[in-house]
Order: C-alpha cells, then sequence, then structure tokens
C-alpha cells in the first residue's frame, strides 16, 4: 500500500512538474512574440517591402537570419510583419466573437423557454456548416482586407461560445443566491446582469483566449486561398502561398519559417489556455480542440 502511495504521489509531481513547464515555455514564447512584433519594426531600419533581385532566394545567414524570398526581400523582418496582421485579426475576431457569443449564450440561459429553443436551433444550424467554407463565403463579398477577415472569422466562431455561456447561465440560475434575489423580486434583468453575467465572465475570457489561435489559423487558411488579405501585404498565409514555388525547386526556407511562425505561437497560447481551464476546472484535462 505504501509503494502504491509512493507512485501516485510521485506520477502526480511529474505531471505537475511537466504543467509547469508547459505553462513557463508557452508563456515565454508569447513574451517573446509581443517582444518581437513591438520591437523589431521599429528598430529595424529595412523595408519589409524593398526588393532587391541579386539577393532573391538566399539561405538563411547571418545579414538575413531566415533567408530571403523570391524577390529578395528580408523573411524575418517579413515574418514578424506577417505574424502582427495575424495576431490583430486573432484578438480583434477572438473579441467580437466572444462579445456576439456572450450576448447570445447569456440571453438564451437566461429567457429559456421557446427563446432558448430557438436560439439553439440556430446555433445548431450554423454548427453544421464547416467554419471555413461559412468564411470563405463572407469574405467573397468583400475585397481583400483585415477587416472582413475579422468580420469573417468573429461571425463564424461564437457559436462554441453561445454554448459555453448559456451551460454557464444554466447552472447558475439553480444557485441558492439567484433564487435569493428572485424570491426578494429582483427582476429577470437585474439577475442578469448583477449575477449571471459576473458569473460567466472568467468562461467568456477563456473562451476569447482559446479562441485566438482557431482566429489565426482560418485568418492564414483564407489568406492561403487568396480571399484574406492582398498579395502585397506580408501575412503569414501568403508567405506560405507565395512560397510554394519555391519549395518545389528545393528552396526550404520561405516555407518553414512563416509556418513556424504560424504554429508555435498559436499552440502557445492555446498552452496558456488550457492551463487556465484546468485552473478553472482541474477535472477537466487540456485538450487542443482543431
Amino acid at each position: 500500500m505504501a509503494d502504491q502511495t509512493l507512485a501516485w504521489r510521485t506520477r502526480g509531481a511529474r505531471r505537475r512538474s511537466t504543467r509547469t513547464w508547459r505553462v513557463r515555455s508557452s508563456a515565454a514564447i508569447v513574451a517573446l512574440v509581443v517582444l518581437a512584433v513591438l520591437l523589431v519594426p521599429p528598430l529595424t531600419h529595412l523595408d519589409q517591402q524593398a526588393v532587391d533581385l541579386t539577393a532573391k532566394l538566399q539561405p538563411p545567414s547571418w545579414a538575413h537570419p531566415f533567408g530571403t524570398d523570391d524577390v529578395g526581400r528580408d523573411l524575418l523582418l517579413r515574418c514578424v510583419y506577417g505574424l502582427r496582421v495575424s495576431l490583430l485579426v486573432g484578438v480583434v475576431a477572438a473579441v467580437v466573437a466572444t462579445v456576439i457569443g456572450t450576448a447570445v449564450g447569456a440571453l438564451s440561459g437566461a429567457l429559456g423557454g421557446w427563446v432558448d429553443r430557438a436560439v439553439m436551433r440556430v446555433v445548431d444550424t450554423f454548427s453544421s456548416v464547416p467554419h471555413l467554407l461559412l468564411g470563405i463565403f463572407i469574405v467573397a463579398m468583400f475585397r481583400p482586407g483585415v477587416w472582413p477577415v475579422v468580420v469573417s472569422v468573429g461571425l463564424t466562431h461564437w457559436l462554441s461560445t453561445a454554448r459555453i455561456v448559456r451551460a454557464e447561465v444554466l447552472s447558475l440560475r439553480s444557485r441558492p443566491y439567484v433564487d435569493a434575489a428572485i424570491s426578494g423580486g429582483a427582476s429577470r434583468r437585474r439577475v442578469t446582469v448583477r449575477h449571471l453575467l459576473p458569473g460567466v465572465l472568467p468562461q467568456a475570457a477563456l473562451a476569447a483566449v482559446l479562441m485566438v489561435p482557431h482566429a489565426i489559423w482560418h485568418e492564414s487558411a483564407l489568406s492561403f486561398l487568396g480571399l484574406g488579405l492582398p498579395a502585397h501585404q506580408a501575412s503569414l498565409g501568403t508567405l506560405v502561398q507565395s512560397a510554394r514555388g519555391s519549395l518545389l525547386a528545393g528552396d526550404w526556407w520561405p516555407t518553414l519559417f512563416p509556418g513556424l511562425f504560424i504554429i508555435v505561437p498559436t499552440l502557445a497560447v492555446a498552452g496558456l489556455g488550457g492551463a487556465w481551464r484546468e485552473r478553472l476546472d482541474p477535472r477537466r484535462r487540456s485538450e487542443l480542440t482543431l
């Protein structure tokens, strides 16, 4: 029995150590990304759009740590500018989707009855359509640019937040302090604003954090398909798309580094969000839903 208890404690210590290492590494990556996005463009005297055909497709070196693209532009600077755009789209779209999802979920859970059933049928209907397909339909109606992508991602990613907030509101409605407020004569609007919404804010904020990686991936996918940002504007999706010909010719760096700029920061943000979710509900393991 003592040996079994010791084994459980050892496994628990290993899990805590792994979780701590994951959170610290994710936080370090996020901090590094923020510093790069904020400091690299002002401190660099290079123009990320400057074309130098004499330096095209140079491999990584001291002068160009990430190499150059097919027209001689510095890939490190282009990746940083592309990451700025992707983070802008990801954060703003996540906020838009969270606000819409929180409002819809809180309204559905607080009113209940036929309103709740009607709202959930609408959510189920939109959920049956793939996000990327619906996003392509929305973006195709506008000219390529940042804000059409923000609108597209925001309007296609509020559904999961609405479900989470509704479930939390339904749980809070059965709490004794909510029953006491209703028995005391508080109106439904006052109960929702004073008691229900503050209770769902942590879950809504967590949903916004976990939505940022999804928004970045969808922006990159739309830009890769030529429906997001214009081709001349640095975006991680457009960088990967424009590097396909170089990859076929054996030049790997124009594809590798923009791809890493998509994958590594988004996994770091997802790791921090997963740790936050475990703290809010320790019974749920951290998992990344694609």
